[in-house]
């Protein structure tokens, strides 16, 4: 599905010189393919703002080349934003007044940096709930990961999450547990997907309240589950989207952390990612950062490029196969007016007819 460059967004370009298929906007309002229009909620913080926007822009433009997508970028208010990463959104984004007068065939809602115990005393907790109240009702379907998943499940569900001692974070092993559902069509029936949170919901409690489990891990849960009409909602805990790095960006903040006397003790390696090479290199950084943090000395610098060569991305492939599916399906029983979530005929109630 190539995507166009309706705006002078950065990673339009970036994506381009990567080998993505990008349109500019002269050239695809002549051509005869069906638009669709995807919201992406980016509450990411400023560092990994415009890593988000790239690792979403590459699920959807690596789909199948069926239509047009037109990408429109928000974000809410209660985030705390630096000078650089405000004015990237004040250039780059849209406002959520303009998306709901103009309509969303699709939504992708991000992650989130916390800071309280319970989401409902977070700063953007109303506006996000402002979203999803919107969103439930005039988008086709909703496609949450990881905190956005938490926070959909409290709104609509009461569900709160369960915090965890231990944070789980890595690469696990999952299988798909319905197989006869749409979204999961055609994929491995076993798979990697990444995890980085200290929070869960629950099977017990998604099917109590009538949701649908799809894909789960014996190690780390519940992955993907629908809402109760099959469609509509989608809830991601792990992350899809991540880049083969995106696990070694986070250990490193996790070593800054620590040499800056953040947290306590030295972070574990991300389950099942580094592999014996790269723990190698890990274990002598570790070792002179550790000598240089009693001396009060600078921190060394980590050695990315030594580690970069040795990182395997084992769960992309899955990913774009189940956002193939999720556009596929809406590109089939959205209306082409996108203010309208479904063509004439589809019920709402069960949009993809599996009841």
């Amino acid at each position: 599905m190539p995507l166009v460059a309706h705006t002078q967004l950065p990673t339009f370009q970036r994506l381009q010189q990567e080998g993505h298929r990008i349109l500019n906007k002269d050239y695809a309002l002549h051509q005869d393919i069906r638009e669709l229009h995807i919201g992406i909620l980016n509450m990411m913080p400023d560092a990994a703002l415009e890593a988000t926007e790239r690792q979403f822009l590459r699920l959807v433009g690596g789909c199948n080349q069926i239509a047009q997508f037109h990408i429109h970028l928000f974000t809410i208010d209660g985030i705390h934003r630096g000078p650089d990463a405000q004015t990237h959104i004040d250039q780059f984004y849209e406002s959520f007044e303009s998306i709901k007068q103009q309509g969303l065939d699709g939504l992708i809602v991000s992650g989130a940096n916390v800071t309280h115990a319970h989401l409902q005393n977070e700063v953007f907790w109303q506006p996000l709930s402002e979203v999803f109240e919107w969103a439930k009702v005039n988008v086709t379907s909703i496609l949450c990961s990881c905190l956005a998943t938490h926070a959909l499940i409290q709104y609509c569900h009461k569900i709160v999450r369960t915090h965890h001692d231990i944070k789980r974070w890595g690469v696990f092993t999952h299988y798909v547990v319905d197989r006869s559902h749409p979204l999961v069509a055609h994929i491995n029936t076993r798979f990697d997907v990444v995890h980085s949170r200290f929070n869960s919901v629950f099977r017990k409690d998604l099917e109590q309240a009538g949701l649908k489990v799809l894909v789960e891990s014996p190690d780390v849960g519940v992955h993907l589950a629908v809402s109760k009409d099959g469609f509509r909602m989608v809830f991601f805990q792990g992350h899809p989207e991540y880049d083969a790095i995106s696990l070694m960006k986070e250990y490193k903040r996790e070593l800054v952390a620590w040499f800056t006397d953040q947290r306590d003790d030295l972070p574990p390696y991300p389950a099942n990612y580094f592999s014996p090479q790269v723990i190698t290199v890990l274990e002598d950084y570790v070792s002179r950062l550790e000598q240089a943090r009693a001396q009060h000395a600078e921190m060394p610098e980590f050695p990315e490029s030594a580690i970069l060569p040795h990182l395997d991305n084992t769960w992309r492939d899955t990913a774009k196969a189940v956002f193939n599916n999720w556009l596929g399906q809406i590109y089939q029983i959205t209306d082409l007016d996108r203010l309208i979530p479904f063509k004439e005929g589809i019920d709402p109630d069960d949009p993809l007819g599996l009841t």
